[in-house]
């Protein structure tokens, strides 16, 4: 009798050259559940993102070497493995939510089951380039100029349903125009009758300068705050208290200051 093989989907991939820089992306599959189990050995976390998407990544890399990319586990190991953060904000309602929620009750390890994470994407080669705090912002004027849009990519890299409590999502998407690139990873967390949360990166190049603004944010609000918490992100960022914000400069160096810094 033949022996039936599953059928895999290999990642699909797609590039767009911009100048010195590549803007590449890759999105697969959800990830298998024996390689999720694997993962939260791993990181030492008690369970993953329903759907985790282990392929999926956003890479801008430039000729001089400097490579960033966004992807779902380095994003995973800054979700905090130790404690419940909602629990901590806002711990009244917590309690009842978990008590009423079997699929939270059953774990044992605490930790942050929102997938809460604050990161900013992955420099591959730290030796490429200079990051250091900044008084420059991004100036989003430029942003909204209308240009051609020459590229344009939305990378999912995780969701979870919080036990039916509401939604954690993890995305990345960038556009590319004639002038300038832009990039924006954010987490949205929204926890039924708690609160909603945002945590957006920010990453911008403008065509001739040897630096990218990288600007992060923290902002969340109870839902009692909200006048329609089941709004979409980008409206909801504006009714969310802010909470921290990081404006950095990534500025690419030679390859004498490259050798100098790989030699610390």
């Amino acid at each position: 009798m033949e022996k039936k093989v599953a059928a895999t989907t290999a990642p699909l991939s797609n590039a767009f050259a911009f100048g010195d820089w590549t803007i590449s992306t890759t999105k697969g599959t959800i990830m298998k559940s024996t390689d999720a189990e694997s993962l939260a050995e791993e990181l030492d976390i008690p369970q993953l993102p329903e759907m985790l998407f282990d392929k999926n990544k956003l890479e801008i890399s430039h000729t001089n070497g400097f490579c960033m990319n966004f992807n779902a586990i380095d994003a995973l190991r800054r979700v905090d493995n130790k404690q419940d953060l909602i629990k901590v904000a806002v711990a009244k309602e917590w309690q009842r939510l978990r008590a009423e929620t079997d699929g939270i009750k059953e774990v044992v390890k605490p930790f942050d089951w929102t997938f809460t994470t604050d990161y900013k994407g992955t420099i591959v080669d730290k030796s490429s380039c200079k990051v250091h705090e900044t008084s420059e912002i991004i100036d989003l004027n430029k942003l909204k100029v209308k240009e051609k849009i020459f590229f344009y990519e939305e990378v999912i890299l995780y969701e979870d349903e919080l036990a039916d409590n509401g939604v954690a999502t993890l995305s990345v998407k960038i556009r590319v125009m004639g002038s300038s690139f832009f990039a924006l990873l954010r987490f949205f967390l929204r926890v039924d009758n708690v609160l909603v949360r945002i945590h957006d990166t920010r990453v911008y190049h403008e065509a001739g300068n040897n630096f990218l603004l990288r600007e992060y944010s923290s902002k969340e609000q109870l839902i009692s705050n909200l006048k329609n918490p089941f709004a979409i992100p980008s409206e909801l960022s504006e009714q969310l208290e802010l909470k921290e914000q990081l404006v950095e400069k990534i500025e690419f160096v030679d390859d004498k200051e490259s050798r100098q810094l790989a030699d610390q």
